[in-house]
């Protein structure tokens, strides 16, 4: 899952005279100031940047899912007075916030 906006990777690599900004493998890279080989965009950075700008746009989706599937889940489970429903939710939000963990 991205955790991170492109936009805000290359809001940064603008400040810091980065250029070229792109993802490979789950990882971001960028040319640093006069070199000619990318390297990764240090792992604090981006940190940082997760702090300052909170969830992306990305984990905002996946956490408006994640609600609306409990939601339904418990309204169902009710309905039908089963716990199953809550069962499959649990497991579908588990699986969302597993792949959420970073590496």
């Amino acid at each position: 899952m991205n955790k991170y906006c492109m936009s805000w990777i290359q809001e940064w690599c603008r400040v810091n005279n980065w250029s070229e900004p792109f993802r490979q493998c789950d990882e971001y890279w960028a040319f640093p100031p006069q070199a000619v080989m990318p390297l990764p965009i240090p792992a604090d950075e981006l940190q940082l940047l997760k702090a300052e700008k909170g969830a992306s746009p990305a984990e905002r989706l996946w956490f408006a899912i994640v609600w609306s599937v409990a939601a339904l889940a418990l309204t169902t489970g009710v309905w039908l007075q089963n716990p199953m429903p809550m069962v499959f939710a649990f497991a579908f939000c588990a699986m969302v916030f597993a792949a959420m963990d970073e590496n």
